[in-house]
């Protein structure tokens, strides 16, 4: 494995806008980052794990069958749009108050196993980077380590992005404007996703 195009590859998939990324800002900005941290760890876990488990075979599943991987694409679109719509339609009044749902370690795990993202950057990593030697699963486990470490460190960025979030949108007509500019963010790369 050539450790240096994988690493760029992995910072790639996990600084890019997605679902995730969004979820940690949006979260971020109303719980502070200490509090976000749990759902960065368990997305990170989760899509690192993906990366495992699509390197000892489980890829091969989702090529094979295809209706499997439909289904877990249209679960995830339907479960963000869901999101998307609750974070744009958030009433102006609550935006300062803690009763915004918190994107929680489990829902960020969850993600990632619905996310065609997490799946099609997990097969590119097999495809692309997986060795062919002796010690194969050996190898494949480190990968998932080395994008466990830098995905947590990208999605640690969206979350200090988030804080930023409420120094720079000071009122609440611009704080509502970006929480719905987010929400469709969110929106439109779900659907990009499935529609890719």
């Amino acid at each position: 494995m050539n450790l240096i195009p994988f690493l760029l590859f992995a910072f790639v998939a996990s600084i890019t806008p997605g679902p995730t990324n969004i979820l940690v800002l949006a979260n971020s900005q109303h719980f502070g980052v200490k509090n976000t941290v749990p759902a960065i760890l368990g997305g990170c876990l989760a899509a690192s794990a993906i990366v495992l488990v699509s390197g000892a075979g489980a890829g091969e599943v989702l090529r094979q069958y295809p209706l499997i991987r439909q289904v877990m694409s249209w679960a995830g679109v339907l479960w963000l749009s869901w999101m998307s719509w609750q974070l744009f339609s958030a009433p102006t009044a609550n935006l300062s108050s803690r009763r915004h749902v918190r994107f929680t370690a489990r829902a960020a795990a969850l993600l990632q196993v619905v996310n065609p993202k997490t799946w099609m950057m997990a097969l590119a990593v097999v495809s692309l980077f997986a060795p062919a030697s002796d010690h194969a699963l050996r190898d494949i486990s480190l990968m998932a380590l080395w994008f466990l470490a830098i995905s947590v460190v990208c999605l640690l960025c969206w979350a200090w992005l988030g804080k930023a979030v409420n120094r720079i949108f000071r009122t609440t007509v611009a704080m509502v404007r970006f929480q719905r500019t987010m929400a469709l963010c969110l929106f439109i790369s779900a659907w990009t996703g499935m529609l890719a």
